[in-house]
């Protein structure tokens, strides 16, 4: 039976969600015993700025070069921490980015590592329930399969790491051998959609919280704005800015069906010619800030314009799952959920170093 899952670790700059996959790739049990972990290497984690488990591994890959080797989840068994999918980079120097557990086995991946680099072929393991390994328990109870395998087709990667960042979906299968092809089939086959990405339109408190709590968990976003003291304090917090024009970049601010865009105004009359862009465009959540009433008059006007029914509907307002969210830090909260549930599916965003 085929597995799917996605994955947790994702980057940010062009990486999004990844699915796994498994079409026919039978586990080997491994021969050798868990090893004792006193006689564990200390395993070094990357110099980034944020934890190495939200560290995009393919990219990070990219970057610790030869004598890389990944670990790939393929299987989960019973309750897991992360889905099929989910990758861990371990680098020469014992260096990680990705996760495959809570801490349970990352230790033991990256000893296990050294004997793929010097035997040259993949493992094939199993943790948990029903494994050799007796002394590494996972917590929750489920159990886990995981194929480790030196990278070397980094052209392979390289080419990944351009079409992610270009927003194409890609997928990439990775064979027993440890081999790694784009698209094609057979094999464990990883599905990467594009990232979330937040088009963020308006004034204020509201708009510039968003447009900082979207920055601060390594979301693709940029706030968009007629407002001076707007665009200079989400400028100085280190969020992607833009100045407010006559809109005929929209195509570039909202290119594809996996943006959000988003209206933080208390001055309404900037909403209607901004949403007859947005209407023109994929995205998959549109919504407004405002009251009901005040989104009852949104639409009524949008009628006037000449939006037809169908377009109209797509403008989700009060925005947030929390009714009524008057402190802009609760309203940013409250609406950033509401789009990632709206997405329909898990996303995690990796940041980059």
């Amino acid at each position: 039976m085929d597995r799917q899952g996605e994955t947790r670790g994702d980057p940010p700059v062009g990486c999004g969600l990844a699915s796994g996959r498994r079409t026919a790739d039978p586990v080997r049990s491994p021969v050798q015993s868990s090893p004792d972990p006193a006689s564990q290497p200390k395993v070094r984690l990357s110099a980034r700025s944020v934890h190495p488990a939200l560290a995009d591994p393919w990219d990070s890959a990219l970057a610790m070069g030869p004598g890389t080797v990944m670990a790939v989840l393929t299987a989960t068994h019973g309750p897991a921490y992360r889905n099929p999918g989910a990758a861990m980079a371990i680098g020469p120097d014992s260096s990680l980015a990705g996760a495959l557990s809570s801490g349970c086995i990352e230790a033991d991946l990256a000893l296990q590592a050294q004997q793929v680099r010097a035997e040259g072929r993949p493992l094939h393991l199993r943790y948990g329930q029903g494994s050799p390994f007796i002394d590494l328990r996972l917590p929750c109870g489920g159990a886990i399969e995981v194929m480790l395998f030196a990278l070397r087709d980094f052209d392979v990667l390289t080419a990944l790491s351009r079409a992610r960042a270009a927003r194409r979906q890609a997928s990439l299968h990775m064979f027993p051998s440890g081999r790694l092809a784009l698209d094609g089939s057979g094999g464990f086959a990883l599905t990467f959609k594009a990232p979330l990405r937040f088009a963020i339109f308006g004034a204020g408190a509201e708009a510039t919280v968003f447009a900082d709590l979207a920055r601060s968990l390594g979301y693709d976003h940029v706030l968009i704005s007629h407002e001076d003291q707007s665009l200079e304090v989400a400028r100085a917090m280190g969020c992607t800015v833009s100045r407010l024009g006559d809109l005929s970049d929209v195509a570039k601010l909202v290119p594809d069906d996996r943006c959000a865009a988003l209206l933080f105004y208390h001055d309404h009359d900037h909403e209607p010619r901004i949403l007859q862009r947005l209407l023109d465009r994929p995205a998959f959540y549109i919504g407004a800030q405002g009251s009901r009433a005040t989104h009852t008059a949104r639409l009524a006007r949008l009628a006037e314009l000449g939006v037809p029914p169908e377009a109209r509907d797509r403008v989700r307002g009060p925005i947030g799952l929390i009714p009524s969210s008057r402190d802009p830090r609760l309203l940013a909260v409250s609406v950033l959920a509401e789009v990632v549930m709206a997405a329909g599916d898990q996303v995690v965003v990796p940041v980059l170093a």
